[in-house]
């Protein structure tokens, strides 16, 4: 677990260069041994670190960590371009066990709508169906945004597909081809999986309804953090390619102004005017799959699309089935 004093010593090695361990302890207010500790923690984090005797240690494809500044003035100015009416308040931790948990937990004691909370690293992030959400320190992107609607569970439905629009919508902005949706949530390039979305839903059965929607992007994994994720995988930097540098800073601030017009607009319109754009950025519309049931049994069909509520509706010959997300898992067939 990385540590405030150990954030401060890795924005310290962020600049590239090479510092010897007496004085990053002396800088940041640690023992070299302590130093030497929080550097095998940062390497476990998934960073990479060259030690060179007589010159010290230096980060290998140092981070640009995230600024909160950064991000909110960005966040405005795009805010206001778009005439969107209502602004999202920007705040960037260190560390958190969960950026939906907690500003789910938040939710209890205050109103969270258009709040973001993003953290370059999670104790307990999570994904779909109680999964662990693996992420790197600098090369990831984790944050939630709070949002509250007047209308009840049923109304949403299909959230978590508009939300996969708005995502897309960014990455495109921001200069990404090729990426695509895979029903129910999950954000993918050439079905290497690139991120998920993650809704969380609080509030009576007719609303009002708070909502806590997290997303996780791969940023950068590097070799030894992608052997561990049992998913096939990629990251935005092998999306991206030669074509320059991914700015998690600017990255995410359009990801929050387009999430802000996709939910103003949901909340007026429900699912239905995004259903025709989120059929045809999925990855497997038209396509026969297979449907993984919470029972364990095996569904066959054709993608056919998905209604008004966000249903994916599966074609076997002449009829039709509608399946809601819940715990049902779509695979190639």
């Amino acid at each position: 677990m990385l540590t405030p004093l150990g954030f401060s010593l890795l924005r310290h090695l962020s600049d590239g260069s090479f510092h010897s361990g007496e004085d990053l302890a002396a800088t940041v207010g640690l023992t070299r041994a302590r130093v030497s500790q929080v550097l095998k923690d940062a390497e476990a984090a998934g960073l990479a670190l060259e030690r060179v005797k007589g010159l010290g240690y230096r980060l290998l494809e140092a981070p640009r960590f995230l600024d909160r500044h950064i991000v909110q003035d960005r966040v405005d100015v795009l805010t206001s371009e778009r005439g969107l009416s209502t602004p999202v308040q920007v705040e960037i931790v260190d560390q958190v066990d969960s950026t939906s948990s907690e500003l789910m937990r938040r939710s209890q004691r205050k109103d969270i709508h258009g709040t973001a909370l993003a953290s370059e690293w999670q104790t307990a992030g999570r994904g779909r169906r109680g999964r662990t959400w693996t992420a790197v320190v600098g090369g990831s992107l984790t944050f939630s945004l709070g949002w509250t609607f007047e209308q009840g569970a049923g109304f949403l439905a299909g959230l978590s597909l508009a939300v996969g629009v708005a995502v897309l919508r960014a990455l495109e902005a921001e200069g990404f081809t090729g990426v695509a949706l895979k029903w129910p949530n999950d954000i993918i390039h050439r079905h290497l999986k690139l991120g998920g979305i993650l809704i969380e839903l609080n509030g009576d059965a007719l609303g009002p309804s708070t909502t806590v929607i997290g997303i996780g992007l791969n940023v950068r994994l590097p070799d030894a953090i992608r052997k561990d994720i049992t998913a096939p995988v990629t990251d935005l930097t092998k999306v991206l390619g030669k074509k320059g540098e991914v700015d998690r800073n600017l990255l995410l601030a359009r990801l929050l102004t387009e999430l802000a017009a996709v939910l103003d607009q949901y909340a007026n319109d429900g699912f239905a005017p995004f259903a025709a754009e989120w059929q045809h950025r999925h990855a497997y519309q038209g396509k026969p799959v297979r449907l993984l049931l919470p029972d364990g049994a095996v569904v066959h069909g054709k993608v056919a699309g998905v209604d008004a509520s966000g249903a994916l509706v599966l074609a076997d010959g002449p009829r039709r089935a509608r399946f809601l997300s819940g715990e049902i898992s779509l695979r190639r067939a």
